[in-house]
């Protein structure tokens, strides 16, 4: 029998942020992967992961210079994974108060704001078990471990109204708490993204990611 082939993964590199660490990560659970900007890589890839690390804006300003919103938009119109991570799942929402921000327009896949942490202590920084989402794939088997979080904003509401009337499955939100509840993962269909840190985030992390990369086609 033919081993089946390594599912090839884009990590998208637009220029900052400590994106071996996802690469490494990925690397250890089976997929064949690639850190780079390559327009075509990441299209033609199974999976794109969208790393995220610092501020709102730097991310945002990052990914547009690479075209990389452009690349997002095109691959989940044709159903084509993609993952983002910590800020690379905020700036899948509409806008964040984060100072610097300013009335920068995030990349619009879920409506929402990304605001600071109702908590007397930020950043959020540690390990913290979730609310896993009945029926996830992402933390089938990892339901109950803690996941590694480094961050002050989040997404305190979840706004997406379905407007099909039942017709799409739901997306699966998962929450944490810090001061309040805020979004610690979504899966949305070949969009997901986390806003802890999975390649971080020991055995637990790990079993996260083999569970995306085994669900890529």
């Amino acid at each position: 029998m033919t081993p089946t082939a390594a599912r090839k993964v884009v990590v998208l590199d637009y220029g900052f942020g400590n994106v071996r660490s996802a690469v490494r990560a990925l690397e250890r659970v089976g997929a064949d992967v690639e850190l780079t900007a390559d327009r075509r890589a990441a299209l033609e890839a199974d999976g794109l992961v969208v790393p995220g690390v610092g501020a709102f804006a730097a991310v945002n300003e990052g990914l547009r210079g690479i075209g990389g919103d452009a690349i997002i938009d095109r691959r989940l119109a044709g159903g084509r994974p993609v993952l983002g991570i910590c800020v690379g799942l905020q700036v899948m929402f509409d806008a964040s108060a984060e100072p610097g921000a300013g009335d920068q327009e995030g990349l619009g896949q879920w409506p929402g704001t990304v605001e600071r942490l109702a908590a007397d202590v930020v950043p959020h920084m540690g390990w913290s078990t979730v609310q896993a989402s009945a029926g996830s794939t992402l933390f089938a088997g990892v339901e109950d471990e803690r996941f590694y979080f480094v961050h002050s904003y989040g997404v305190q509401r979840w706004e997406l109204v379905d407007t099909t009337g039942g017709n799409v499955e739901p997306p699966a939100v998962t929450w944490a708490e810090h001061g309040g509840r805020f979004v610690a993962a979504v899966e949305n269909g070949p969009l997901s993204a986390t806003q802890f840190h999975p390649e971080k985030s020991g055995d637990a992390g790990a079993r996260l990611l083999r569970n995306w990369v085994d669900s890529l086609s």
